[in-house]
């Protein structure tokens, strides 16, 4: 496997993750996949930044909504997952996901941080597939 596939495969293994109710609902499981100059545009068309997205995701889609980390909530059905290297330790993923019956597009910037903090999203945007399309 070469070091770009290597790449690819540790942002999806991140993405998951984040996708995760029990790591949705746990704020130090959070903190360590988003990088702390993490901005989201949210399917709604809200903005976060990593403060507030870390205060909200136990509550947000796909989180447990306790905020108890029971890791029970329901889930985002992903599908299409893809990657591509865009520099050294920078990685874009596209895919799409299904909350609840509700579509979207979605595109995610990661970056490799060195040490023990490894692959950390850095941006994400979520675009509503209109219904029927």
């Amino acid at each position: 496997m070469s070091q770009e596939d290597t790449d690819v495969s540790a942002a999806i293994d991140a993405e998951l993750q984040l996708m995760d109710p029990a790591v949705r609902a746990s704020r130090p499981l959070a903190a360590r996949l988003l990088d702390p100059e993490f901005v989201e545009v949210g399917a709604s068309g809200r903005r976060w930044r990593y403060e507030e997205m870390l205060a909200a995701l136990p509550d947000l889609d796909g989180g447990s909504g306790s905020g108890e980390g029971d890791g029970d909530g329901p889930r985002f059905d992903a599908s299409g997952m893809a990657g591509v290297v865009l520099a050294p330790g920078v990685v874009h993923l596209t895919y799409e996901t299904v909350f609840d019956g509700r579509r979207a597009r979605r595109s995610s910037l990661w970056r490799r941080q060195g040490g023990e903090t490894g692959w950390r999203m850095y941006y994400h945007q979520a675009t509503p597939v209109p219904a029927g399309d």
